[in-house]
Protein backbone atom coordinates (compact mmCIF):
# COMPACT_ATOMS: atom_id res chain seq x y z
CA UNK A 1 0.00 0.00 0.00
CA UNK A 2 1.26 3.54 -0.94
CA UNK A 3 2.52 5.30 2.14
CA UNK A 4 2.00 8.99 2.94
CA UNK A 5 4.80 11.32 1.07
CA UNK A 6 6.43 13.76 3.33
CA UNK A 7 4.71 16.10 1.88
CA UNK A 8 1.25 15.45 2.89
CA UNK A 9 3.25 15.37 6.85
CA UNK A 10 4.40 18.73 6.72
CA UNK A 11 2.01 20.56 4.76
CA UNK A 12 -1.72 18.75 4.80
CA UNK A 13 -3.48 22.03 5.03
CA UNK A 14 -2.51 23.15 1.76
CA UNK A 15 -5.27 23.38 -0.64
CA UNK A 16 -6.67 20.68 -2.69
CA UNK A 17 -7.38 22.21 -5.52
CA UNK A 18 -10.56 22.35 -8.31
CA UNK A 19 -11.70 18.72 -8.20
CA UNK A 20 -14.34 18.97 -11.03
CA UNK A 21 -11.23 20.31 -13.40
CA UNK A 22 -9.50 16.49 -12.82
CA UNK A 23 -10.05 13.12 -14.37
CA UNK A 24 -7.38 9.65 -13.46
CA UNK A 25 -5.82 8.43 -16.55
CA UNK A 26 -3.66 6.00 -17.05
CA UNK A 27 -0.76 5.78 -19.37
CA UNK A 28 1.01 2.59 -20.83
CA UNK A 29 4.49 2.81 -20.77
CA UNK A 30 6.54 -0.11 -21.85
CA UNK A 31 5.05 -2.85 -19.41
CA UNK A 32 3.85 -0.72 -16.51
CA UNK A 33 0.89 1.50 -16.52
CA UNK A 34 1.14 5.34 -15.50
CA UNK A 35 -0.94 6.73 -12.94
CA UNK A 36 -2.02 10.07 -13.30
CA UNK A 37 -4.43 13.11 -12.34
CA UNK A 38 -5.23 15.56 -15.39
CA UNK A 39 -6.67 18.86 -15.03
CA UNK A 40 -7.61 20.75 -18.07
CA UNK A 41 -8.99 24.46 -17.44
CA UNK A 42 -11.34 25.01 -20.38
CA UNK A 43 -9.22 28.31 -21.87
CA UNK A 44 -6.05 26.67 -21.38
CA UNK A 45 -2.73 27.76 -23.02
CA UNK A 46 -0.63 25.03 -22.27
CA UNK A 47 -0.09 21.77 -19.80
CA UNK A 48 2.27 21.03 -17.39
CA UNK A 49 3.42 17.79 -17.13
CA UNK A 50 5.27 16.96 -13.11
CA UNK A 51 7.43 15.03 -12.13
CA UNK A 52 7.59 14.40 -8.34
CA UNK A 53 10.89 13.83 -6.50
CA UNK A 54 11.90 10.77 -4.39
CA UNK A 55 9.28 9.74 -1.74
CA UNK A 56 6.19 12.16 -3.01
CA UNK A 57 3.54 11.24 -5.51
CA UNK A 58 0.74 12.68 -7.55
CA UNK A 59 -1.20 13.38 -4.11
CA UNK A 60 1.10 15.29 -2.46
CA UNK A 61 -0.89 18.75 -1.07
CA UNK A 62 2.67 20.25 -1.96
CA UNK A 63 2.22 19.35 -5.95
CA UNK A 64 -1.37 19.99 -6.03
CA UNK A 65 -0.79 23.32 -4.50
CA UNK A 66 1.46 24.21 -7.24
CA UNK A 67 -1.29 22.53 -9.95
CA UNK A 68 -4.00 24.96 -8.45
CA UNK A 69 -2.07 27.49 -8.48
CA UNK A 70 -1.21 26.86 -12.27
CA UNK A 71 -4.66 25.78 -13.17
CA UNK A 72 -5.86 29.18 -12.00
CA UNK A 73 -3.64 31.12 -15.17
CA UNK A 74 -5.22 28.39 -17.47
CA UNK A 75 -2.68 26.39 -17.53
CA UNK A 76 -3.39 22.31 -17.60
CA UNK A 77 -1.86 19.34 -15.29
CA UNK A 78 -1.04 16.21 -15.70
CA UNK A 79 0.32 14.87 -12.21
CA UNK A 80 2.10 11.64 -12.97
CA UNK A 81 3.47 8.77 -10.76
CA UNK A 82 6.53 8.00 -12.91
CA UNK A 83 6.56 4.03 -10.88
CA UNK A 84 3.56 1.80 -10.75
CA UNK A 85 2.36 0.45 -7.15
CA UNK A 86 5.20 -2.17 -7.96
CA UNK A 87 8.25 -0.30 -8.22
CA UNK A 88 7.08 1.93 -5.46
CA UNK A 89 6.88 -0.13 -2.90
CA UNK A 90 10.49 -1.87 -4.24
CA UNK A 91 11.61 1.64 -4.43
CA UNK A 92 10.68 2.29 -0.41
CA UNK A 93 12.95 -0.28 0.39
CA UNK A 94 16.08 -0.43 -2.28
CA UNK A 95 16.08 3.68 -3.11
CA UNK A 96 16.88 2.39 -6.78
CA UNK A 97 14.29 3.34 -9.10
CA UNK A 98 13.82 7.02 -7.68
CA UNK A 99 17.98 7.74 -9.17
CA UNK A 100 17.14 6.39 -12.39
CA UNK A 101 17.43 9.33 -14.44
CA UNK A 102 16.98 7.55 -17.60
CA UNK A 103 13.93 5.54 -16.93
CA UNK A 104 11.95 8.31 -15.64
CA UNK A 105 12.90 10.12 -18.56
CA UNK A 106 12.02 7.88 -20.72
CA UNK A 107 8.17 7.53 -18.99
CA UNK A 108 7.99 11.45 -18.96
CA UNK A 109 8.80 11.24 -22.80
CA UNK A 110 6.11 8.79 -22.93
CA UNK A 111 3.78 10.89 -21.24
CA UNK A 112 4.69 13.86 -23.39
CA UNK A 113 3.80 11.34 -26.34
CA UNK A 114 0.70 10.51 -24.98
CA UNK A 115 -0.41 14.74 -24.56
CA UNK A 116 0.44 14.68 -28.21
CA UNK A 117 -2.63 11.73 -29.25
CA UNK A 118 -5.32 13.48 -27.25
CA UNK A 119 -7.32 15.77 -28.70
CA UNK A 120 -7.65 18.42 -25.72
CA UNK A 121 -3.83 18.74 -25.28
CA UNK A 122 -2.66 17.87 -28.47
CA UNK A 123 -2.37 21.26 -29.61
CA UNK A 124 -1.10 22.63 -26.39
CA UNK A 125 2.29 23.56 -25.87
CA UNK A 126 4.09 21.40 -22.55
CA UNK A 127 5.62 22.67 -19.90
CA UNK A 128 7.56 20.44 -17.23
CA UNK A 129 7.77 20.75 -13.35
CA UNK A 130 10.30 18.88 -11.97
CA UNK A 131 11.08 18.58 -8.03
CA UNK A 132 14.32 17.00 -6.68
CA UNK A 133 15.16 13.70 -8.77
CA UNK A 134 12.54 14.67 -10.96
CA UNK A 135 14.00 17.76 -11.79
CA UNK A 136 16.86 15.66 -13.58
CA UNK A 137 14.34 14.10 -15.46
CA UNK A 138 12.73 16.67 -16.58
CA UNK A 139 15.30 18.19 -18.23
CA UNK A 140 16.41 15.04 -19.98
CA UNK A 141 12.88 14.81 -21.17
CA UNK A 142 12.81 18.10 -22.58
CA UNK A 143 15.98 17.26 -24.68
CA UNK A 144 14.75 14.38 -25.94
CA UNK A 145 11.70 16.40 -27.14
CA UNK A 146 12.75 19.65 -27.74
CA UNK A 147 9.47 20.59 -30.55
CA UNK A 148 7.05 19.63 -27.80
CA UNK A 149 8.37 21.26 -24.23
CA UNK A 150 8.45 24.70 -24.36
CA UNK A 151 9.51 25.55 -20.63
CA UNK A 152 11.27 23.66 -18.15
CA UNK A 153 10.69 24.58 -13.88
CA UNK A 154 12.92 22.76 -11.45
CA UNK A 155 11.94 23.00 -7.80
CA UNK A 156 15.28 21.65 -5.08
CA UNK A 157 16.04 19.83 -8.53
CA UNK A 158 19.02 17.78 -9.24
CA UNK A 159 19.94 19.02 -12.64
CA UNK A 160 23.30 17.72 -12.30
CA UNK A 161 21.79 14.14 -13.02
CA UNK A 162 20.87 15.06 -15.87
CA UNK A 163 24.40 14.80 -17.64
CA UNK A 164 25.46 15.59 -20.58
CA UNK A 165 21.53 16.43 -21.72
CA UNK A 166 21.76 19.91 -20.31
CA UNK A 167 23.74 21.08 -23.49
CA UNK A 168 21.17 19.86 -25.34
CA UNK A 169 17.92 21.46 -23.60
CA UNK A 170 16.58 24.14 -25.37
CA UNK A 171 13.72 24.94 -23.65
CA UNK A 172 13.63 28.32 -21.21
CA UNK A 173 14.29 26.55 -17.83
CA UNK A 174 13.75 28.36 -14.25
CA UNK A 175 15.52 26.44 -11.31
CA UNK A 176 14.92 27.07 -8.19
CA UNK A 177 16.26 26.63 -4.94
CA UNK A 178 16.11 26.86 -1.44
CA UNK A 179 18.30 29.56 -0.11
CA UNK A 180 19.71 27.48 2.54
CA UNK A 181 20.13 24.41 0.66
CA UNK A 182 23.38 24.94 0.00
CA UNK A 183 25.02 21.69 -1.57
CA UNK A 184 21.65 21.86 -4.03
CA UNK A 185 22.58 25.40 -4.89
CA UNK A 186 25.82 24.21 -5.75
CA UNK A 187 24.54 21.60 -8.33
CA UNK A 188 22.42 24.06 -9.67
CA UNK A 189 25.24 26.89 -10.75
CA UNK A 190 27.03 23.77 -11.67
CA UNK A 191 24.77 22.57 -13.81
CA UNK A 192 23.06 26.12 -15.21
CA UNK A 193 27.01 26.90 -16.61
CA UNK A 194 26.56 23.69 -18.87
CA UNK A 195 23.65 24.98 -20.26
CA UNK A 196 23.05 26.56 -23.87
CA UNK A 197 19.75 27.71 -23.78
CA UNK A 198 17.87 30.42 -21.47
CA UNK A 199 18.24 29.51 -17.71
CA UNK A 200 17.84 31.13 -14.87
CA UNK A 201 18.58 30.67 -11.67
CA UNK A 202 16.12 31.87 -8.40
CA UNK A 203 17.20 31.07 -4.90
CA UNK A 204 14.34 31.83 -2.23
CA UNK A 205 15.99 33.00 0.54
CA UNK A 206 15.44 31.63 3.98
CA UNK A 207 14.38 28.49 2.15
CA UNK A 208 15.24 25.00 2.85
CA UNK A 209 15.10 21.92 0.07
CA UNK A 210 11.04 21.20 0.80
CA UNK A 211 10.37 24.65 0.63
CA UNK A 212 8.36 24.28 4.00
CA UNK A 213 9.11 27.87 5.81
CA UNK A 214 6.38 30.14 5.66
CA UNK A 215 5.45 31.83 1.87
CA UNK A 216 8.21 29.63 0.73
CA UNK A 217 5.97 27.05 -1.54
CA UNK A 218 3.80 30.65 -2.38
CA UNK A 219 6.68 32.06 -3.52
CA UNK A 220 8.16 28.76 -5.91
CA UNK A 221 4.22 28.37 -6.93
CA UNK A 222 4.19 32.29 -8.19
CA UNK A 223 7.55 31.73 -9.66
CA UNK A 224 6.30 29.00 -11.76
CA UNK A 225 3.49 30.34 -12.68
CA UNK A 226 4.90 33.29 -14.30
CA UNK A 227 7.87 31.36 -15.93
CA UNK A 228 5.27 29.08 -17.64
CA UNK A 229 2.50 31.16 -18.63
CA UNK A 230 5.61 33.33 -20.45
CA UNK A 231 7.01 30.48 -22.54
CA UNK A 232 3.90 28.53 -23.27
CA UNK A 233 2.14 31.47 -24.30
CA UNK A 234 4.73 32.69 -26.48
CA UNK A 235 5.02 28.66 -28.06
CA UNK A 236 1.14 28.89 -28.43
CA UNK A 237 1.67 32.40 -30.42
CA UNK A 238 4.47 30.85 -32.62
CA UNK A 239 2.45 27.53 -33.38
CA UNK A 240 -0.55 29.70 -34.03
CA UNK A 241 1.15 31.88 -36.16
CA UNK A 242 2.97 28.83 -38.38
CA UNK A 243 -0.16 27.14 -38.43
CA UNK A 244 -1.65 30.57 -40.31
CA UNK A 245 1.01 30.77 -42.95
CA UNK A 246 0.67 27.45 -44.28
Amino acid sequence: MRQPDRDSMIRADLPYGDDQLERTVSIPAGGVTLEGTLGLPSDAIGVVLFAHGSGSSRFSPRNRYVARTLRDAALGTLLLDLLSRTEEEVDEVTRHHRFDIQMLAGRLVVAIDWLATQPATAQLPVGLFGASTGGGAALVAAAERPQRVAAVVSRGGRPDLAGDALTHVRAPTILIVGGHDDVVITLNEQARSRMHGKVELMIVPGATHLFEERGALEHVAAAARDWLVTHLRSAQKRSRLGAATT
